[in-house]
């Protein structure tokens, strides 16, 4: 709207003065806005978005959600917003013919889950006198798990407090394989076959079955506030997956069975920022 008044006052003023040049600069200045309006347009004609629907964060951090932008045209898309909300944007540019992927942070600043229902794609170029813009409607889901707060040690299933580093013990139920002979190791152990077949010392190497796993239990923590028992539940659940220990989780209404894993980590971690959302 600026703009059109502009070309109109710069029009009048001309006519005004009976100024063939200044006639002749706003009939230019008018053709360059309406080809610059086409461009503006063109900019996202045709253009391809794939989206990661789900994406996860703490409270108080950023859910970064993956775009890929394709230009299958041979032209240059300049200037490419992809923006989720008025603080959750980035603006990248497609060359022709490519694909180009980057990520928008979205702000989560309290526990729970954050649903949009689509996202926008927008642009002004080439001179920011025109905006093009279209709605993708796309679910986006934003898993925010309350912020870890150590604040107790874990009791382990053995009833000791603290973790240990791994979820085997040595001893002679189950063979293992084979490992090098060091000096202190008995000699019972010792594979006396492979020795006689002309092969290096080595000795037979023992597992003992997985210790019992840990239950992350919400009836654990009684002296705590709903936000404190969630908090303190997240750091176990990222304490136990540092230690490659197998835990389950107890939630009133929810219990994930004991594992390990990337996938059992954010799973529980999603029932810990989702807990409370149906009640």
């Amino acid at each position: 709207m600026m703009l059109a008044l502009l070309l109109v006052a710069m029009l009048v003023a001309a006519l005004n003065y009976n100024s063939n040049l200044a006639l002749a600069f706003a009939f230019l200045m008018i053709s360059v806005a309406l080809v610059a309006m086409h461009h503006c347009n063109r900019n996202l004609l045709g253009l391809g978005v794939d989206a990661s629907a789900e994406a996860d964060a703490f409270a108080g951090g950023h859910a970064e959600f993956r775009f890929a932008l394709r230009n299958d045209s041979g032209l240059d898309r300049a200037e490419i917003e992809v923006r989720c909300t008025e603080e959750a944007l980035t603006i990248r540019g497609v060359p022709a013919n490519q694909q180009r992927t980057f990520t928008v942070a979205l702000p989560v600043p309290r526990r729970g889950i954050t649903r949009l229902e689509r996202f926008e794609l927008r642009t002004r170029h080439p001179f920011g006198w025109f905006r093009a813009w279209t709605y993708v409607q796309a679910p986006l889901t934003a898993y925010a798990a309350p912020a870890p707060r150590g604040e107790r040690p874990m009791r382990s299933a053995a009833g000791g407090v603290g973790v240990g580093g791994s979820t085997e013990a040595r001893g002679d139920e189950d063979f293992d394989g084979l490992r090098s002979y060091q000096p202190g190791i008995p000699l019972k152990h010792m594979a006396w076959k492979v020795l006689a077949r002309g092969g290096e010392a080595a000795v037979r190497n023992y597992t003992a079955p997985a210790a019992a796993p840990e239950w992350l239990d919400w009836s654990a923590l009684a002296d705590l506030d709903v936000e404190g028992r969630l908090a303190q539940l997240c750091c176990w659940v990222l304490q136990c997956e540092d230690e490659q220990r197998r835990y389950g989780l107890r939630l009133p209404g929810c219990e994930i069975a004991p594992a390990r894993g990337e996938a059992h980590r954010t799973a529980c971690l999603r029932a810990l920022a989702g807990f409370g959302a149906a009640q």
